[in-house]
């Protein structure tokens, strides 16, 4: 169904946290003859997305970072009208609930008021404020953990280098997921205390590190997001350095895991001192990169699943073995990867790159092509990523997107294979399994589908249960995200 309508309104001063606007996003597109419906603040960069969509017009380009857009393609003019009644109800309620239950502070000082003793603020606005918050937070002697994106790179160099200098961490900033002291922070599981730290530009790989570690016997002291920008050039691995030194003079910590995508070379030299002066024993796994030349109390893991069991003293799993055969090389029958975590699929990119498939990604590793819609090859797709969750819950919070892409690929007579994840924990969907089963087609002649459970059985969707879901519905249930993609592979291989 194609709209032919477009509204797009403007609710001037109006903010609202972006879970809450995608989860209002997500419900106004699921009425009838609604095609699509977004809701964001006018940022610069909200914008463009809307205008990439064709969700903007000439009232929407005059939205100021202040505004909220409200923009809708439908069938005709009764579906937009019942399209924004809902959206005006489901905006006005978070209003009117929080009027019933007392004022909240609209102010970090009011918060900190409220709150004597807090020592850590998490900042989730628009990009272009984020930084100004994380000042003021800084300025209170606040660490801040930033989950906000779209933050410059010259404000979160700016932020870093104040933070340091005052002995404070900037987590992020677009950091999903950290783990201090046992209490989690944004999206994280229920892991059991240990003597393993983790420092990691990424969220997912943090998660299924601390999850691997606790699942082995072992537990996590804190494991702390820099964000994925941080082993970039131009901010050089400010925050790292600095959780490696708040990791080495941490009395609880014994073991450092550092979790990261390849850094670039300029902040390589940089990595390696930090891990050289926290003296510790570490375990590095950077996602895809070459071998380093490390110092004398490190180690480098091939993946997350190895990464774990080193820290741990244990014997890492068998590296996936390399080479490529004849369906797996010649795309006669494709590989589909459908993703939540942005480095899980970049995990899953490695272990296919090593075993010889040419595939694409819309995140792609260095040397890879990048994905388009008429790409027919193997793929594997970050559905986290902005293209996919334009207006929409990320995955992890409402995967029925996902669902419906995967029902498609294994429709598809040319999908020899589907790969997913699931990531568990709090602030993700309650039932993930559930849903994905119920995107499965009732056909026992289906592709085969595999899929890694990133969680624990303490995590609000215990891990157990989840995995006994997929399991009597014939998903294929792998230890770990590397092991899914080699699994996935040997499939499409006929191993």
């Amino acid at each position: 169904m194609t709209g032919a309508v477009l509204a797009v309104e403007i609710r001037a001063g109006f903010y609202l946290d972006s879970v809450a606007l995608m989860r209002i996003s997500r419900a106004v597109s699921d009425l009838p003859g609604v095609a699509e419906a977004a809701l964001m603040i006018g940022t610069e960069a909200n914008k463009s997305l809307l205008r990439d969509a064709g969700l903007l017009d000439s009232r929407g380009e005059g939205a100021g970072p202040d505004d909220l857009i409200v923009a809708m393609r439908a069938r005709d003019e009764a579906a937009v009208a019942r399209a924004r009644t809902l959206a005006i109800e489901l905006l006005d309620a978070p209003r009117a609930a929080a009027g019933a239950r007392g004022a909240r502070p609209k102010s970090l000082a009011g918060a900190l008021d409220r709150l004597d003793g807090a020592n850590l603020a998490l900042v989730s606005v628009p990009g272009e404020f984020a930084a100004a918050e994380a000042r003021k937070a800084l300025d209170r002697g606040l660490h801040v953990m930033l989950f906000s994106d779209n933050v410059a790179v010259a404000d979160e160099v700016e932020l870093k280098t104040r933070a340091r200098a005052a002995g404070l961490l900037v987590m992020g900033p677009d950091c999903g997921s950290a783990l201090i002291g046992g209490c989690g922070l944004g999206f994280a599981n229920v892991v059991r205390g240990g003597d393993v730290g983790i420092v990691a530009a990424s969220g997912t790989g943090l998660q299924e590190v601390s999850c691997l570690v606790s699942r082995l016997g072992g537990g996590v002291s804190h494991a702390i997001g820099v964000g994925g920008r941080d082993l970039s050039a131009e901010v050089g691995g400010l925050m790292t350095a600095a959780a490696l030194a708040a990791l080495a003079r941490d009395a609880a910590t014994g073991r450092i895991v550092v979790v990261s995508k390849p850094p670039h070379p300029a902040a390589v030299p940089a990595l390696l001192r930090a891990v050289a002066d926290a003296r510790k024993p570490a375990v590095l796994c950077l996602i895809g990169a070459d071998a380093l030349d490390l110092p004398a109390n490190a180690v480098q893991a091939p993946t997350l699943a190895a990464a774990a069991a080193l820290a741990l003293g244990r014997e890492p799993p068998a590296p996936p073995r390399p080479g490529g055969r004849g369906a797996a090389a010649s795309g006669s029958r494709r590989l589909v990867g459908l993703f939540c975590g942005g480095t899980l699929c970049a995990e899953a990119q490695a272990v296919a790159r090593g075993r010889g498939l040419a595939l694409a990604s819309n995140a792609p590793l260095a040397g890879l092509p990048r994905w388009d819609e008429d790409w027919r090859g193997h793929a594997l797709l970050d559905l986290g990523a902005d293209t996919f969750t334009l207006g929409r819950p990320h995955p992890m919070i409402d995967p029925r997107r996902r669902g419906d892409m995967l029902a498609a690929a294994l429709a598809d007579g040319a999908t020899g294979v589907a790969l997913v994840d699931l990531v568990l924990g709090y602030g993700a969907h309650p039932d993930p399994a559930g849903r994905l089963v119920d995107a499965l087609p009732a056909s026992a002649a289906r592709p085969p589908v595999v899929a890694s459970v990133c969680g624990t059985d303490e995590d609000p969707q215990p891990r157990a249960a989840q995995v006994r879901t997929l399991e009597r519905a014939g998903v294929i249930v792998a230890p770990s995200n590397a092991a899914a993609a080699a699994r996935a592979i040997d499939l499409l291989e006929g191993a």
